[in-house]
């Protein structure tokens, strides 16, 4: 089976081993290649929408105005509190329930399902960064 997982470009294959263990082995595959057999249903313009939304929640209102509080977002303090992995679950649930509901069947709406799903998988601890990746701004 293949599966896009992790960090693209890559494309993740696994298959069970006789110890009904899972082998995987990484490849690289081209993100823009026309005849790629990966973007069937568009999901390389998908993916660089999601790309393109998830960037510009960092220089969002929702970020501190201060040049030492710039890089710190609200979900930051939530997970300070442990608070984060619930608020992006109830989100989820939020903006696909209200898709179609409100302003019709708003791109924005999914574009922050999945962007609450990506940090959902991020606070769940399926991805893991020292300090909450903080760091990586300073």
């Amino acid at each position: 089976m293949t599966f896009i997982m992790d960090e693209y470009p890559y494309e993740f294959n696994f298959s069970l081993n006789s110890n009904d263990k899972i082998d995987t082995k990484n490849q690289t595959v081209s993100m823009t290649e026309p005849t790629n057999h990966l973007w069937k249903y568009n999901e390389d313009k998908i993916l660089k929408d999601i790309q393109d939304y998830v960037t510009g929640t960092y220089k969002s209102h929702y970020c501190g105005q201060e040049s030492s509080y710039k890089d710190i977002q609200t979900i930051d303090l939530m997970a300070a509190k442990e608070l984060a992995a619930n608020f992006c679950q109830a989100n989820i649930l939020k903006y696909g329930s209200r898709y179609g509901q409100k302003d019709g069947r708003n791109k924005i709406d999914l574009l922050k399902v999945i962007h609450y799903a990506m940090l959902l998988l991020h606070f769940d601890g399926h991805y893991n960064r020292t300090n909450n990746g903080l760091t990586e701004f300073r």
